[in-house]
């Protein structure tokens, strides 16, 4: 395959769930001739589609890579090609492939048009600065509508839609398409399973949609290009197709423009020139700006590196998947030449690497490689302490690139193991994971005994649950998370004893403190320069020995274990106690007795200065489409949300409100539900405030009983 960079295409292809992403991707293989056989998706069948889950779920799970020849006009180009999940629990996958790519083909259902997450996948690639071709398939779906995928992409994603094809017929009378540029159609034989392409004049009926589509294409080539525009107002008819293309493409790479294309993946309609079109119009690894970082040794320093074989080696990993022979490290190549057994560093942990083996991939199949230049995308065994979003460069000119966003979890349960065996196993389990997929996350929380798992939905736990189960051999129950509330008071306290006598046979037990108990936060303990760990203070102001020094240590310990055990099981917070008074007994007095006392002292006070439960508060951004905003409003309120912000992104509107954990529990799927998909949601911690006297009730009482 080429080495020159200029016959290089690192491209992607997402969108919604169902609108035949890996539909596309087979038939890409099939054409390009990486695969004999076409695999399908609703067979389970489909090369890029290898896990087990997604075979048996019919969807695409993780993101899958595969390296494929395409020729066109006589020249041989290699095409990186990464097929990416479209369910919005698995946006990480979309996010981490996206970074890495020099152009992505967004693929539209041609009777839905723009959906949910094509619009997520669209800001995504917007962030990462993406090139995008788009590609509406299923034109042979009855209902179908190019016309009106095509106004969806103008008006729900606000993009600057070029139409260069235009289906023949639709629904079950799809026969082809019309090449827009070039002003011919071209048809796919059946037979052949769409292999041999026959380019026709366009059919008479089709004649005068054609002339109006083409005559919009001109025009909105010529906006690209101006010295297009002059030609394009003097003497339209002397615009030559080669122009036509030159601009689309200047425009594409500039993210002015978007070329539409248009086919139907299973009837094999419409891929080849979907391949030429990403040849023609997508940008190769020298036409993409350099690559941006910073110095290691001095954060404040920006850097770049070009995408060039003589410069210092960089690349970033965007994906780890774990496997019996050793972890494959997916990572793009910037800058410079990897060989086989070359020595790395990563900057961020300043650990060096040994990059053992090089193989490129085709979805889990692997071909050996010596060496590897900038521009490509390989995985790499031997890499131990690299992780998605890390940088991999030469150990003598460092370089930390950009790093990827990852999304917050917004769902979590709690998972237990069934026996010993199963928990020794289910920590090293938790971790691989962690490693593979940086949208998990699992913390252990002592107040419930549980671990908890977080991730971004329903799915995408289920399936992580089903890995445990079935791939990791691992036995474990899952329940609902408890909401981890905390307790604190209302007013201050004064002069509150807590006093411990204990009479046994012989020498007896004795501890008497007295403390002063307040309201107390963050803000105030940093002025006061005090310790205010797990946002607790205790303070001695004892005077005139009235407590032994030996004894104010323990008093202090026992008051700080209470309020981290808390008066009803939960953690108090933002309390200040200060020992001001006490007494001893000169035999019967002991470290423990005053630490029972501290313990009393600090429950007799709590019951005086009025307990309270603290609520976690979330931030959420919900994105909604207009049409719902009356829905998702509604909704916040009834979850005793309060709204603080709405932002006008043209169609979109961005409601920023808080929201209580405790209502958020399947608030994702409710919220799908009540937008047809199209709305999705950020969530994240913000403070802890006080709950309403009614559900606090509710909530001792539930903890007591």
């Amino acid at each position: 395959m080429p080495t020159d960079l200029s016959h290089i295409r690192n491209i992607g292809i997402c969108a919604h769930i169902d609108a035949g992403k890996t539909t596309v991707s087979e038939r890409i293989l099939y054409y390009t001739g990486k695969t004999y056989k076409m695999g399908e998706v609703h067979e389970g069948t489909a090369t890029m589609d290898f896990l087990q889950d997604e075979q048996e779920r019919g969807i695409t799970i993780q993101s899958a890579a595969t390296t494929c020849p395409w020729e066109h006009k006589g020249r041989e180009y290699k095409i990186n090609l990464i097929d990416t999940p479209g369910h919005v629990d698995f946006t990480i996958e979309v996010e981490r492939s996206l970074r890495v790519l020099d152009g992505a083909v967004a693929v539209f259902d041609g009777k839905e048009g723009v959906e949910a997450q094509s619009e997520t996948v669209w800001r995504q690639a917007d962030r990462y600065r993406v090139p995008r071709i788009c590609f509406v398939n299923k034109m042979d779906k009855i209902g179908a509508d190019f016309d009106f995928s095509f106004r969806t992409i103008k008006q729900r994603l606000g993009a600057n839609g070029i139409a260069v094809q235009y289906p023949i017929g639709k629904g079950h009378e799809l026969q082809g398409i019309i090449d827009l540029v070039t002003m011919r159609a071209f048809y796919f034989d059946a037979d052949e399973k769409g292999a041999v392409v026959t380019e026709k004049d366009i059919p008479p009926e089709w004649a005068e949609v054609a002339k109006e589509w083409h005559h919009k294409l001109v025009e909105g080539a010529a906006e690209m290009d101006d010295h297009l525009t002059e030609k394009f107002l003097t003497d339209e008819n002397s615009i030559t197709p080669d122009e036509i293309r030159a601009a689309i493409r200047k425009g594409t790479i500039a993210r002015r423009c978007y070329p539409v294309m248009c086919g139907a993946a299973l009837r094999n309609i419409g891929v080849q020139k979907l391949l030429d079109a990403v040849i023609e119009y997508l940008p190769s690894p020298s036409e993409v700006a350099q690559v941006q970082g910073t110095n290691p040794r001095d954060p404040e320093e920006k850097m770049s590196r070009p995408h060039d074989e003589d410069a210092p080696f960089s690349a970033l990993v965007f994906k780890v998947v774990s496997d019996q022979h050793g972890d494959l490290t997916y990572m793009r190549i910037y800058s410079g030449k990897l060989a086989k057994g070359t020595r790395l560093l990563n900057p961020g942990n300043n650990k060096k690497e040994n990059a053992s083996r090089i193989y490129e991939m085709h979805a889990q199949n692997r071909i050996p490689l010596e060496t590897v230049g900038a521009g490509n995308i390989v995985a790499v065994v031997g890499i131990k302490d690299s992780y998605t979003g890390d940088t991999l460069c030469d150990p003598d000119q460092p370089i930390i690139l950009e790093r990827m966003t990852f999304p917050e979890p917004v769902i979590s349960m709690s998972i237990e193991p069934k026996t010993t065996e199963d928990k020794r196993k289910l920590s090293d389990a938790l971790a691989t994971i962690r490693r593979e997929d940086p949208s998990f996350r699992y913390t252990f929380d002592e107040e419930t005994a549980q671990t908890i798992i977080s991730g971004m939905g329903e799915l995408h736990l289920d399936i992580i649950r089903t890995k445990l189960v079935r791939d990791m051999k691992i036995g474990v129950e899952v329940g609902k998370p408890r909401v981890s509330y905390r307790e604190t008071i209302t007013r201050k306290v004064e002069y509150v004893r807590g006093k411990f006598v204990k009479q046994t046979g012989g020498r007896g037990q004795y501890g008497d403190v007295v403390i002063d108990l307040e309201p107390y936060t963050a803000e105030q303990a940093k002025a006061n320069e005090e310790d205010f760990t797990e946002n607790v203070a205790v303070a001695n102001k004892v005077v005139g020995g009235a407590i032994p020094k030996e004894f104010i240590k323990p008093a202090m310990d026992g008051i700080r274990a209470t309020a981290m055990a808390g008066m009803r099981g939960y953690q108090m917070i933002n309390i200040k106690a200060t020992i001001v008074d006490g007494s001893s007994h000169s035999v019967d007095s002991s470290q423990v007795a005053f630490e029972q006392a501290g313990r009393l002292a600090l429950q007799n006070a709590v019951e005086k200065a009025g307990l309270i439960l603290l609520e976690p508060i979330m931030k959420v951004v919900v994105t909604v489409p207009d049409d719902y905003l009356g829905n998702v409003t509604g909704d916040i309120s009834s979850r005793r949300g309060m709204i603080m912000d709405t932002d006008d992104r043209g169609h979109i509107k961005l409601v920023t409100c808080e929201i209580p954990l405790s209502e958020l529990f399947g608030y994702t799927t409710s919220l799908r539900g009540m937008s047809q998909g199209r709305a999705s949601a950020t969530v994240e911690f913000l403070e802890y405030r006080a709950m309403p006297p009614n559900l606090m009730k509710q909530v001792l009482e539930g903890k007591e009983k």
